[in-house]
């Protein structure tokens, strides 16, 4: 069952389909090649014949040309791996146009920037969802509560036989109200809840569940079932579930606005505030291993940013306004 909301319009609108990802992606290596054979002519006109081949081409070709006039493609190390990556951002191209939400972001570092901002969420095809630094809650036909975190997304089954939520990306807490299960899907396990308050996360190698209060079975695969209770955090992967004994980051502070750390690691700490923010947040290897303990405050990303040179032995270096690296000050 989807929950959607339909709009109309007394005039027309143009429509303009865009390019799939592929020919964005070569439109890219074709901006690449021209820009590093020094406009070689016979380069020119087989360009040329790509860009008349297919209107399809064309398109992506403008999208791309308009792109350039942002960004400096050449500024791409691993332009290898971010054009492998456009073959995964069908949803971005729909929504956003293309690769024009990227206008005035400058792609460096890696392919690493480009596949963390390839993921942010389809709105579109999702039934409920957050953008970048964006918290929303929701109550649910059943009276739940449910607060999705920055770039999540979820799809709602809410018939006679089940009530399900399909975390498709991101981080949620659940507050489910007593009376029939509430179930939460992610990419490695099912989560049951009848009533309490339950955190879920999906990373890109495993799915987070902390149970803030009362009591939920984890289902890590069909044929285990494990009974969590309050205060307890586990981690579930391809390798089956593991209870995490040190945990260094309270699971449900942002749904007050907060990070909440424990002797956290600077590069973990920076992982985490990235996923509030645009751009590329990083650190030197030699100050990876730094450790944190504090409350800070999700409202400015940017302003606790600046705030870390005052408590570490840190510096800021900053590249562009969005490509920020934090180094030693020694």
């Amino acid at each position: 069952m989807r929950f959607t909301t339909a709009t109309c319009c007394a005039t027309k609108t143009r429509i303009e389909v865009a390019p799939s990802p592929n020919a964005v992606k070569q439109a890219i290596q074709w901006m690449l090649k021209l820009r590093e054979s020094g406009n070689n002519i016979t380069l020119l006109q087989q360009c040329e014949h790509w860009r008349k081949a297919d209107r399809e081409h064309e398109l992506a070709w403008q999208r791309v040309v308009a792109l350039h006039q942002d960004l400096d493609l050449r500024a791409i190390p691993g332009a290898g791996l971010a054009l492998q990556t456009l073959e995964t951002s069908q949803q971005r191209l729909r929504r956003r146009q293309a690769l024009k939400l990227l206008g005035g972001v400058a792609l460096v570092g890696s392919a690493a920037w480009l596949a963390k901002d390839m993921d942010s969420i389809n709105t579109w095809t999702s039934d409920l969802a957050t953008t970048t630094g964006e918290r929303r809650t929701f109550s649910l036909p059943d009276g739940s509560i449910l607060q999705l975190n920055t770039r999540s997304a979820v799809d709602l089954a809410f018939t006679d036989q089940q009530r399900l939520i399909y975390l498709k990306q991101g981080e949620l807490m659940l507050s489910c109200k007593s009376g029939h299960p509430i179930r939460v899907r992610t990419r490695d396990a099912l989560i049951e809840g009848v009533e309490g308050n339950v955190v879920v996360r999906q990373e890109a190698d495993c799915t987070r569940v902390s149970v803030a209060q009362g009591n939920i079975a984890l289902y890590p695969s069909a044929d285990r079932q494990l009974l969590i209770g309050s205060y307890q955090e586990w981690r579930v992967d391809n390798m089956g579930a593991h209870r995490l004994d040190h945990v260094d980051m309270d699971a449900s502070a942002w749904t007050e606005g907060l990070i909440v750390t424990r002797d956290m690691r600077l590069a973990d700490f920076l992982v985490q505030v990235s996923r509030y923010r645009h751009g590329y947040l990083s650190c030197s290897d030699d100050i990876a291993n730094l450790r944190l303990s504090g409350v800070y405050r999700l409202e400015d990303p940017e302003h606790l940013i600046q705030l870390l040179p005052q408590t570490l032995p840190v510096r800021l270096n900053r590249h562009t306004r969005w490509w920020i690296r934090l180094e030693s000050v020694a």
